[in-house]
């Protein structure tokens, strides 16, 4: 097994899940008879922070050229009548969809994107 050193080991650090992290400071505990509960905690919200934030927002900037198929985009997406659809898309620039994971965040900018539509996530 090749030696890691301290930038290695840090980056290896910031490319794990919480999860693995988790059992990381476990076979560490274990392995040494240890226990790093209130600096792991801090090292965990480190990586965490590193890693990007947990919940982002949808913001559509311009409903672009095809806006009628935005506005059915978002009554889609959202649960909001027409009329409200239509509001939010008129209203731009306007959060789409607010407090949700990075994951769902970047397919919603896939499906607005693909209708035409600017779209940030923030």
């Amino acid at each position: 097994m090749a030696k890691l050193n301290k930038e290695e080991f840090i980056a290896a650090i910031k490319e794990m899940s919480v999860l693995e992290l988790n059992e990381l400071v476990k076979a560490i505990e274990e392995e040494f008879g240890v226990t790093a509960a209130a600096p792991v905690a801090v090292a965990a919200a480190a990586v965490e922070e590193a890693a990007g934030p947990s919940e982002v927002s949808v913001i559509l900037t311009s409903a672009g050229q095809a806006k009628l198929g935005v506005i059915k985009l978002v009554k889609e997406i959202t649960g909001l009548g027409l009329k409200e659809a239509k509001e939010l898309v008129d209203g731009a620039p306007k959060a789409v969809k607010e407090k949700i994971t990075p994951e769902e965040a970047e397919q919603i900018k896939a499906k607005l994107v693909e209708a035409g539509a600017e779209v940030e996530i923030k």
